[in-house]
């Protein structure tokens, strides 16, 4: 009990609002620069997705569940297709199909930034062990840190709002791929990238022709986390202006309406069993 009173305070969240309010009126043009680029990209997503809507009145869930459909079929099989098909047609029939465009509008842009962002990473970490001995204990900050603390520096430095909610997704969702593309490409066999350079093949030709399609299908299972881990913070990104299914099961619990978060909630377990099942139909 006497030993908070004999030891100093190290003010470290001091520290890191000092440090956070430093970044945000040094860098406030690049934040300004990240939101036009992500609300631009969310707005062509959300068109893309309900083009068929748009230009043809066409509703855009018949088209998608279709398309969808077919692309389960050919990955995952004749079950996976039917209930992707049946899953779509239950998101449109409990009226949540525009919340679930600006969800998947949402994962699919976290996801992208994510991996373009994490693969290089992954393979800088694998080739070059410096990387690797600086990359990993940030992940491991970045997996244990609680979901709730990304919100605070992305309302700090990009305001309420879908952009926010994108942001912290991304950070939250990047540790696997990075942890898989460095683990997958370490796990190549000796033996291939002997054979490799045996036949003079480069650094790049043999991260590309070697490594690469070697570790792909662990790479694909850090894709697949990608996802599952940006569709996991959907709910808690609506507390920040997130929107999407997460804002639709959010009101139900604001308002205590079982019925209404049930059925938000029931949208976001169909969209990642469908999203599951493709990429993990890809690394068959």
């Amino acid at each position: 009990m006497l030993i908070p009173a004999l030891l100093p305070r190290i003010p470290i969240g001091n520290w890191f609002a000092t440090l956070v309010r430093w970044l945000k009126d040094t860098f406030e043009i690049v934040f300004d620069a990240i939101v036009v680029f992500l609300d631009w990209t969310i707005d062509a997503l959300e068109w893309l997705l309900n083009f068929t809507e748009i230009y043809f009145e066409i509703p855009s869930f018949w088209f998608l569940s279709v398309l969808l459909a077919l692309l389960a079929w050919k990955m995952s099989g004749r079950g996976v297709a039917i209930f992707t098909f049946l899953g779509i047609m239950l998101i449109a029939s409990m009226n949540l199909w525009g919340p679930a465009v600006q969800t998947l509008a949402v994962i699919i842009t976290a996801t992208i930034v994510a991996l373009i962002i994490g693969i290089p990473l992954g393979i800088l970490a694998a080739k070059f062990n410096p990387v690797n001995a600086v990359v990993r204990p940030i992940l491991d900050f970045m997996q244990t840190l609680p979901a709730f603390v990304y919100l605070l520096p992305a309302v700090i430095f990009f305001g309420i709002g879908v952009v926010p909610a994108v942001i912290a997704t991304i950070i939250f969702a990047m540790p696997p791929a990075v942890r898989l593309t460095n683990l997958g490409i370490r796990q190549v066999p000796v033996e291939l990238i002997e054979a490799g350079e045996a036949f003079g093949s480069n650094w790049f030709q043999l991260l590309f022709k070697v490594q690469l399609p070697q570790a792909m299908p662990t790479i694909m299972a850090g894709v697949n986390q990608c996802i599952m881990l940006s569709l996991s913070m959907v709910v808690i990104a609506s507390l920040i202006g997130g929107g999407g299914l997460g804002s639709v099961v959010n009101r139900g619990i604001s308002r205590l309406d079982v019925g209404l978060g049930f059925e938000g909630g029931l949208a976001v377990v169909i969209i990642a069993i469908i999203l599951d099942r493709l990429t993990q139909g890809s690394e068959d």
